[in-house]
């Protein structure tokens, strides 16, 4: 389970470094791809798997959306001896990565965003996450 929010920047050749204990989870080899949002995600070999099932059990126009949105993008990728992956150049036009970027845990992914643009999102969706925290009576 992939949990907690760090702040990173994107060097000059397109890399991120994930933090360590993301990659111990990870194994050696994981996948890339467009996030649900403006984002990247992360996925292992298992959950990329997982994905694909669910998509393909979708009814066929919205499986086919959703292969050429996500699927169609997914590049498998190992961290070098520094930790550092790639994101593919279309990946981070796609996500508007540029330098400043946050790499957040999403349970069974991770998400990689612009900074700006995260801060973005949790404004926006503070609305509808203290009505979630209602609803789970806390």
């Amino acid at each position: 389970m992939f949990s907690g929010t760090s702040d990173h920047s994107i060097d000059s050749k397109g890399r991120i470094v994930l933090p360590s204990r993301f990659r111990e989870q990870l194994g050696e080899t994981f996948i890339i791809a467009k996030g649900f949002k403006d984002c990247a995600q992360v996925l292992s070999l298992e959950e990329f798997d997982k994905l694909r099932e669910n998509i393909k059990a979708l009814p066929a126009k919205a499986a086919l959306a959703l292969q050429y949105s996500i699927i169609s993008t997914a590049v498998e990728v190992s961290p070098n001896s520094q930790g550092r992956i790639p994101i593919p150049q279309k990946l981070r036009q796609i996500a508007s990565l540029e330098k400043e970027a946050v790499v957040v845990g999403m349970d069974n992914r991770i998400e990689i965003w612009d900074k700006t643009k995260f801060e973005e999102m949790l404004t926006a969706n503070e609305e509808v996450a203290q009505a979630a925290l209602e609803m789970l009576s806390l």
